[in-house]
């Protein structure tokens, strides 16, 4: 299920994603809270890019934190992801990448549960749920 095709053209990403998927994953946008397929998921999985199928969060660290979007305390591996300071809308935040495809996932903020402290929040479009028993 891996993709060994990165890194993809502009033309390549407009092809494989959605127009949702696309402003999401290569321009840094954000669904609205509350609408995205997997907020209120509870199954057993993983959640994979949505961009390159790499394995990014577990259902096991998956918790609702009430903002509308799949929160996590950590990613699956932290080499998985990466994270930049994002100053954009007036606000300083922590912007997560995709490490694999450099994919706009989300913000990651310092208000989540133990044991990290951490809530990624990341945007539904962004992932690709694999059912545990899948």
């Amino acid at each position: 299920m891996e993709d060994t095709t990165i890194p993809r053209t502009d033309e390549e990403w407009r092809a494989k994603l959605t127009p949702e998927q696309y402003e999401i994953l290569r321009n840094s946008g954000t669904e609205r809270a509350f609408t995205g397929e997997h907020w209120d998921n509870h199954a057993d999985g993983v959640y994979r890019c949505a961009g390159c199928g790499a394995a990014l969060f577990s259902s096991d660290t998956k918790f609702d934190s009430g903002s509308g979007w799949p929160s996590y305390y950590d990613p699956m591996e932290h080499e998985a992801v990466r994270t930049l300071e994002d100053d954009a809308h007036g606000m300083r935040r922590i912007e997560v990448r995709c490490a694999r495809c450099d994919s706009h996932l989300g913000h990651v903020f310092p208000d989540g549960p133990k044991p990290s402290g951490l809530r990624y929040c990341i945007n539904s479009c962004a992932l690709e749920f694999e059912p545990a028993d899948g």
